[in-house]
This record gives structure tokens, sequence and C-alpha cells, in this order.
């Protein structure tokens, strides 16, 4: 696609600005309406934006504002908002066949065998897929396989991790808002520190550190009296989501899955949210020399729709007893249907949108970099493609976080300029640059000169 075919593909008038501040008048109401009736325990809480109508890489709200979207449903639509040919097969597929119950659908078989044949390397035409509605489900199943094909108990997962938040999911994620008071959790889960290069737990610097955070991880899984002793699979997103937007150093996962060789250990690459091309690669794994025995994935592979699922080697698969894990909504013919239509647009052309993804995102982290050298609330920039983390801080020498009221007033400048941005960060001060894969160079240039101007407005 070209620009012009991307460009298409949006509302042509974002960004504009029509209401006095927000929330509008038209979205207080719809607002109102939901905390009467809906839980607020939901991510989006009371943010004060309610969705309308979105086409490609823009959102309208009740009122008529038409926002750049720079959240992507958090790294959901990768081929953007209602995208005509993910839509025409949904349509076309809903005179057919939606739902299924938990037994064979023609398009839940064909999307199994296409995502056979897009999988990295080790799970190629490799592999099987259970079918799962979200990210957590994926993860709860793959905790259920491990214990079942290896006879062991433990799993080691790392700081910072976002893994789900159901009962098994949640004791591999680490974020206190998600933990604090609903506990206790699923024994025998080991947490492990992830390299954070900008705020290095061994107080190293990359690269002369010769990653002795990987070193670590080979150190608690195959070293006596360590406590990990009866370890079936280690857990790890290929780049840290919710945790930061944290690109791991080269070299650092292929030390860690050679680490759980050792122990004999599965390895599962969590590419819920730096998969379906976010990266510049269908599967962020794909950076690195790592073959994976498992993968969880969601998000972008449905996109506007629920889809995700758990893809694993198939001699592992062969050790699950058929009838053991039912699940009544997987698979959905529609949403099948919808994942199609998504990776055939993301591989179509050679990958040609995959690529542009890491093309664009170079060029995106360094009109923030070069923009940022008068900021001083910007410390960090970094990530793959368009999964790029923007780091603020109080000042770059100190590096403390920025506070959260800094944070609220950037959230809202961008919102009043016409821009969806959320954070996200152990500190809640990194903003991540997640936008639809069909994001056209205009749209990142704008998204990028808002930020830049409200970071200095902040600061």
């Amino acid at each position: 696609m070209n620009e012009k075919d991307l460009a298409e593909l949006s509302y042509p008038d974002a960004p504009k600005i029509v209401t006095e501040g927000f929330p509008g008048p038209k979205t207080q109401e719809s607002l109102d309406n939901s905390f009467g009736s809906e839980s607020m325990a939901r991510g989006g809480g009371r943010f004060p934006f309610v969705f309308s109508e979105g086409r490609g890489t823009t959102v309208r709200d009740p009122d008529g504002n038409v926002m750049i979207d720079i959240t992507a449903g958090v790294a959901v639509n990768s081929v953007g908002r209602c995208h005509p040919r993910v839509v025409e097969a949904m349509q076309k597929q809903m005179g057919v066949l939606m739902h299924a119950s938990d037994i064979s659908n023609v398009k839940r078989t064909e999307l199994a065998q296409s995502l056979a044949k897009i999988m990295p390397a080790g799970l190629r035409d490799n592999c099987i897929t259970y079918f799962t509605q979200g990210g957590s489900g994926a993860v709860e199943t793959a905790i259920k396989f491990v214990r079942k094909i290896t006879g062991r108990t433990q799993i080691a997962a790392f700081h910072g991790a976002y893994h789900g938040v159901w009962c098994g999911s949640n004791s591999l994620t680490t974020g206190d808002q998600y933990r604090q008071g609903y506990g206790p959790f699923i024994p025998g889960v080991i947490h492990l520190p992830y390299p954070y290069c900008y705020r290095c737990c061994f107080g190293l610097t990359y690269p002369s550190c010769n990653l002795q955070c990987a070193k670590y991880v080979d150190y608690v899984l195959n070293t006596p009296y360590t406590g990990a002793d009866d370890v079936g699979a280690l857990i790890i997103e290929a780049q840290q989501g919710e945790g930061g937007y944290l690109p791991p150093p080269p070299g650092y996962l292929e030390i860690v899955k050679k680490a759980c060789e050792k122990h004999g250990a599965l390895y599962i690459s969590d590419e819920v949210q730096a998969g379906a091309g976010r990266t510049g690669k269908m599967w962020c794994i794909e950076h690195t020399e790592v073959e994976p025995d498992m993968i969880t994935w969601g998000k972008g592979m449905g996109g506007d729709v629920p889809m995700a699922g758990l893809t694993i080697r198939k001699d592992l698969a062969q050790q699950i007893d058929d009838h053991s894990q039912p699940n009544t909504f997987a698979g959905n013919a529609v949403s099948s249907a919808a994942c199609l239509a998504n990776i055939e647009i993301l591989t179509e052309n050679d990958n040609a949108l995959i690529k542009r993804a890491g093309e664009l995102g170079q060029e995106i982290r360094e009109l923030i970099m070069e923009g940022a050298g008068d900021i001083r609330i910007i410390g960090d920039v970094r990530g793959r493609g368009l999964m790029i983390g923007i780091e603020m801080v109080e000042n770059k020498e100190s590096r403390e976080p920025l506070n959260r009221d800094a944070v609220g007033g950037i959230i809202m400048g961008m919102l009043n300029r016409g821009m969806l941005m959320v954070p996200c960060g152990r500190y809640g001060n990194v903003f991540r640059f997640m936008p639809p894969l069909v994001l056209t160079r205009d749209h990142a240039h704008k998204a990028v000169e808002i930020l830049l101007d409200v970071a200095r407005e902040v600061q």
C-alpha cells in the first residue's frame, strides 16, 4: 500500500477538535451512563473519552471530535479499525456460519493451517493451535498444558511481566494494581529480572555488563539450592509490554533459551502484544535466533474481534488428552474469518506492511530523539518497529520517574490536541507509541509533533 491508499483508510480530517475541552457534553452523558452501569475494574477506567466510530488510525467521539489513535486499542488494530477487507470477510462469513460450539468449523481449521505457515522457526508447519478469546486464556492454557507435558509444577516469569489477569496468568503478571488484594496466587511461580537497561537492577551498563541479567537466569535455573528445582516452563515477552516497552539487548534471549534447555524447561514466547507484525517481524521472537516451544498470541491477530490462541510444537501437543480443555466460543467462525483477513493483509506483497512498520518505527524513534534534545523530561526512547516506549523523567540526569500529575497532564494535553496515547511501565511514566500499522507518515509526524509540544509545555 502507498501513502495515498493508507490515508483513505482513515478519517481525512484528523485531528479535529470541536469541543472546548474533554469530555464534551455528549461524551459526558455517555460516560455518566457507563459509570452507572459498567464495572470500572476495566483497564480504561474513567478516562474522559468515549469511542463512537473508528476508521484506520483515527477515531471519533459522540461529540464529533476526531483523534489520531496511537493506541490501536492497546496494540490490537494492526491493520486499522474497520478495515474494508476485514469487514467484508466478516460480513460474508456472517451469512454462512457464526457460532459452531467447540466442534470443528471450516474457518477455524483454515485459520489453524494458515497460522502454521507463518509461525517462527521451530514451530512453522510443525505445530498445533488451541484457540481462545484473549491472551489471558492462552496463557492459562499454556500453564495447564506445561504441567501435563512436563510433569513439573513451577513456572518462571519475569519482573515487569504482563501475561493476563486470570488466576494462573495473574500469578505470572507482576503489576501491583492487578495483584494487591487478589491473592493468594498459584504456587510455584518464580520471577526473574527482565532486562531494563535504562534502570539496570544490577547497576551495570550494556554492553560492558556482559548480559549479567541473562546469566542470572541461567544461575537460578541451573544452580543447586536456588529453589528452581521443578520448572516446567519459562514464559517471557520477546519485548516487554506493560512493563515499559522494553526490548531485550542482543543475545539476551539466546542465553535464556539455552538455560531452559539445560534445565529441561519449555520456552514460551508471549507475543500477545508484540506479535502480528508490530515490531517489523511477524513475531518479535524472530529478531533473535531463538526457536520457542510455544507461542501465546492475540490482540493484533484478531484486530477488531476477539481472537487469541496458544500454538505449540506438534510433539508436545500429542501429549495433551482429548477433551481436556473445552472452550465454548473459541475459534468462532466470524472471528476466524477476520483473523484470516488480517493475516492476508499483513503478509501480502512479501510482508510489505510489516516491513514498513519496522522502517517507519525507526523513522519515528529518530524524530523523537532529535526533537527531545531540549526536553529534559524525555529520558529514553526505545523499542522496535511500531512498539516504541518514551520514558518520562523529572530530568535526564536523575532519571527519577516523572510524577503522576505531570504524566496526567501530558495525557490530557495530547487529548486536547487530538491524539490518543496511553502510558505503561513500572512507574506509569512510559508512553506507548503503538499505532495501527497502517499509520500514514503524515499522521506519524503530526503525532510526534504533538507529543514533543505537549512535553515542552508540561516541563
